[in-house]
């Protein structure tokens, strides 16, 4: 049988399966999930703001880091309409240490777009939410089916493991024909009462039973439903591609004061990487570059004054999604040339008294640690 029919068949006995099953999954599991679930803030909320600040935060990050920044964020922001009107750098700062910080972006950004464009009201359709920054079919799935009772899947990592060892999914789930398979099958088990509790259960099976690598597989309701479970899957599914290495990168930053002990800082374009954010000045050095000409030049080229790097203060490793990072910290004394950019609102002196009013990423604050400890 040629390679294609065989995954049609395969996807077809897949969905009628979900299909024929729905309705004991659907009660099994949320049967379960009203004894066990975890007591999270969001929870008690249907109010499609504060769940759609809990989804962008839990992407990347574990629930129990996410709790108390979310509840930090609700207090300076209690509404869209506040954290539309509020400065990025506000937003930036009540973020700072979470990283992924384009979610902190598209967050400011979208809740702009709504006072602007929908009155300051979440749309209640999949295209006009999707139309927004930083929201996919999940993050729509969780807000349309949670807060407005929407009965359409939300598939995340959780669940796309929960499905993969459900129906026995053994082809990677990074491939778009099985990301399209599990939505399909998302869709077939999702009931139309109660769309939220359901696709709440369902991630919170993966994420406290269903787990990566060791299943808690005698606890599960759905162990007698469950593929995987039947043919001793559970360990490898599901099936991924194997990841590229990370590449490793150097960069460099200055701490460069003036005669009254102010630290020159510069903020990063909005757009890039950590966009918004503020730094020392640096950054990435060129292949064969000795690091102290890389300071000079970096200094040289982004704000136009002639620098010296003085001593070496510290070496960090930061590690970020796509690469691993060295960055060498040295003292830096201006011989010539006062601060210019293009820009004139993305540099400045600060006292060390107002410096940790600014948002930084992890690497400054644990250099500002160690300059001020």
């Amino acid at each position: 049988m040629p390679v294609k029919q065989k995954m049609m068949n395969i996807r077809h006995e897949s969905l009628q399966r979900a299909e024929q099953n729905a309705q004991r999954i659907a009660t099994l599991l949320t049967a379960w999930y009203e004894k066990n679930k975890r007591l999270l803030p969001w929870r008690s909320t249907s109010d499609p703001y504060a769940i759609w600040l809990s989804e962008i935060m839990l992407q990347q990050t574990q629930v129990e880091a996410v709790i108390p920044y979310y509840r930090r964020f609700l207090e300076q922001f209690p509404t869209i309409e506040e954290l539309a009107r509020a400065p990025l750098e506000a937003v930036l700062k009540v973020w700072e240490k979470m990283g992924y910080y384009s979610r902190a972006r598209h967050l400011h950004a979208t809740a702009r777009l709504i006072l602007e464009s929908h009155g300051g009201r979440f749309p209640a359709n999949p295209v006009d939410l999707m139309a927004l920054p930083g929201i996919g079919s999940y993050t729509s799935g969780a807000i349309l089916s949670i807060a407005f009772g929407k009965s359409v899947p939300a598939v995340d990592g959780n669940v796309k493991r929960v499905l993969s060892r459900l129906f026995f999914v053994d082809s990677p789930v990074d491939l778009t024909s099985t990301r399209r398979l599990l939505s399909a099958l998302a869709e077939k088990l999702v009931p139309a009462r109660q769309p939220g509790r359901f696709n709440q259960a369902l991630m919170e099976l993966g994420a406290v039973l269903c787990r990566p690598k060791t299943p808690l597989c005698s606890d599960c309701p759905l162990q007698s439903i469950c593929l995987a479970y039947a043919g001793s899957g559970q360990h490898f599914l599901p099936v991924s591609r194997k990841r590229t290495k990370r590449p490793h990168r150097e960069a460099v930053a200055a701490v460069i004061r003036d005669s009254e002990q102010r630290l020159l800082v510069i903020r990063r374009p909005a757009a890039g990487f950590l966009g918004g954010l503020w730094t020392f000045p640096g950054g990435m050095l060129n292949p064969g570059e000795i690091v102290t000409e890389a300071v000079e030049r970096r200094c040289r080229e982004g704000l136009n004054i002639t620098v010296a790097a003085g001593d070496s203060l510290m070496t960090l490793q930061q590690t970020y999604t796509h690469f691993h990072l060295t960055l060498h910290v040295f003292a830096g004394t201006i011989l010539d040339g006062v601060p210019d950019s293009p820009q004139k609102d993305n540099w400045r002196w600060v006292s060390p008294g107002d410096i940790r009013n600014l948002p930084f990423s992890r690497a400054e604050l644990r250099i500002l640690e160690t300059l001020f400890s």
